[in-house]
């Protein structure tokens, strides 16, 4: 999981890199907005932490931009801002939470952990009509799908394939049990061939050099990871 972490304080910056990289996270530390956005723009990121006092803006504003192009990344506010006021604000900005100053690193990584995981519930979205990461989204019920800004024309079948795995995200999925998923309503079969042919169409459609979202498992079957490489 990879976490953008905007903070101005070098030193704190660091050691919050230090424990969320001993934690087994990919953190990128940005000391600044506009850092922050060129990232943003850039790379892909799970999460957010995020200052609200910062050298050439205000964080409530950079997470109201954030919300606007990334709307489902998690953002956790880290702040000596105290008010209540000041959370009501960054809670409806759509923050994951806000945590003050001084924090117990360990109560930190916990909500983390816990904000990741809601995120990671994307298929819960629409009671499972929807799947999303912020940068592959994907529209069950309208059919539809983005990766970034591009459309993707996607096949009934393959549409299929993707509820499928999706809603069994971190699961083995043998290539029997996907080949009887595959059955269409009227009971047309769909062979081993076509299965094959269909998963590399797909993965065509949506993976490159940077993102993967399936796992083939050999011998065994295939496996959504739906997670940045």
């Amino acid at each position: 999981m990879r976490i953008l972490l905007i903070e101005d304080d070098l030193a704190l910056s660091a050691g919050l890199c230090f424990e969320l990289d001993n934690s087994g996270y990919i953190t990128v530390a940005a000391y600044n907005c506009k850092k922050a956005e060129r990232l943003l723009q850039v790379d892909h990121f799970d999460l957010v932490l995020l200052d609200v006092n910062l050298p050439d803006g205000n964080g409530f504003d950079l997470c109201r931009v954030i919300k606007q192009v990334h709307p489902e990344l998690p953002v956790i506010f880290l702040t000596a801002n105290d008010l209540e006021q000041n959370m009501l604000d960054g809670f409806d900005l759509g923050a994951e939470d806000y945590v003050t100053k001084p924090f117990s690193i360990q109560i930190l990584l916990r909500r983390v952990e816990v904000a990741l995981r809601r995120a990671n519930k994307t298929v819960a979205e629409t009671s499972g009509q929807r799947w999303s990461d912020g940068v592959l989204m994907l529209d069950f019920s309208t059919l539809t799908a983005q990766r970034g800004k591009e459309k993707l024309s996607i096949t009934p079948n393959e549409y299929k394939l993707l509820r499928v795995l999706t809603e069994n995200a971190g699961k083995i999925l043998t290539r029997q049990i996907l080949l009887e998923k595959l059955w269409d309503n009227d009971g047309n079969f769909i062979d081993d061939h076509t299965l094959t042919v269909t998963m590399n169409r797909l993965r065509s459609k949506i993976e490159d050099e940077t993102y993967t979202y399936i796992q083939t498992v050999r011998g065994m079957g295939y496996i959504w990871k739906g997670v940045h490489k």
